[in-house]
């Protein structure tokens, strides 16, 4: 990949990657529950889901879903519904004693990490989305592997930087809420209706 292809990938997937969305909030809602330096674990989930969606654009797999309209309409809503229940059921938590917020705060790593790939993987607008940016970035004249492996890095690289120091760092001003029961349940609702938004979005756009 020359430079100057590469710079616009730089861009672009900056761009993309600053847009929020149910990984913003989902890793926003890591970092207020574990702290920032533990919400890297539900990231990394987000990247590998990533990494699949690649994959499946590459595959061409992804241009017989985006062609499919039950194949693509039965991802759609089964990813709307989770982030509906997810949103649903952080939205109804109760405020929790310091004791009980201790114990949440060590959600294992395995957890975070499943949530977020399931939360980045059944979302079929990534596959459109990819669908529609690798042939910008790939020339099929050139040797395929290398083209897609900095694709890949690149895209990952910066949706990693972006998903954990902006929006993990960005919910660590947001901390001091978690201390009392008000705060609590605020946060608890905003990041409900957050989710059950997003849900909402995809499953009717």
């Amino acid at each position: 990949m020359n430079p100057s292809l590469w710079l616009a990938l730089l861009g672009a997937q900056t761009l993309i990657s600053f847009v929020p969305g149910a990984g913003a909030v989902n890793t926003m809602s890591n970092a207020l529950t574990v702290g920032f330096r533990r919400a890297i674990w539900g990231v990394l989930g987000q990247q590998v889901a990533l990494l699949v969606h690649i994959a499946i654009a590459a595959a061409g797999v992804g241009i017989l879903v985006s062609n499919s309209p039950l194949a693509f309409n039965l991802i759609r809503y089964t990813g709307a519904a989770y982030l509906v229940y997810l949103g649903v059921r952080k939205f109804l938590q109760r405020p929790e004693p310091s004791d009980v917020r201790a114990l949440q705060s060590s959600e294992s790593p395995f957890s975070m990490f499943r949530r977020g790939v399931w939360v980045n993987l059944l979302n079929p607008k990534a596959i459109v989305f990819f669908l529609a940016l690798i042939p910008q970035f790939i020339r099929p004249d050139q040797p395929l592997l290398g083209q897609y492996g900095v694709l890949a890095a690149t895209v990952i690289a910066i949706d990693l930087l972006v998903m954990w120091f902006f929006y993990a760092g960005t919910a660590r001003s947001f901390r001091r809420f978690t201390r009392d029961d008000r705060g609590q349940v605020i946060l608890n609702r905003t990041f409900g209706s957050l989710f059950v938004g997003v849900g909402a979005l995809l499953a009717l756009a």
